[in-house]
């Protein structure tokens, strides 16, 4: 039973800063990768940044330079640090998890974290 579950989101104005987290759960013997997506009302679902098990990183352009992806092994959990945020950011967030669960490899989904900017 793989469970992912994020946290980390709220409102804050344009120019703040928000730590998504996402704590993983279950049988997952190893990471392939992890990736954090989002999707605002009436677009595609997209990926905003993602981090590979040899730490590997790669951003969506539009966060490129103010946001990070990192991983505490130890807490078995994925955070996105985002700054200068704007309204545009506003989305439900979700973590994304390719791994190995002993027998397969499989994506994770958590249920997202609402992120609102206000300007």
């Amino acid at each position: 039973q793989v469970q992912l579950v994020e946290s980390g989101g709220g409102l804050v104005q344009a120019g703040g800063s928000l730590r998504l987290s996402c704590a993983l759960s279950g049988s997952i013997l190893s990471i392939n990768r992890v990736g954090w997506y989002r999707q605002a009302p009436g677009k595609q679902r997209e990926l905003v940044a993602r981090i590979t098990s040899g730490g590997t990183t790669d951003y969506a352009d539009s966060v490129k330079g103010r946001s990070t992806i990192s991983r505490d092994n130890a807490k078995n959990t994925v955070y996105l640090q985002m700054n200068s945020l704007k309204p545009e950011d506003t989305a439900v967030y979700y973590c994304n998890v390719d791994a190995w669960n002993g027998s397969y490899n499989a994506r994770y989904w958590g249920q997202g974290t609402q992120v609102t900017v206000s300007s």
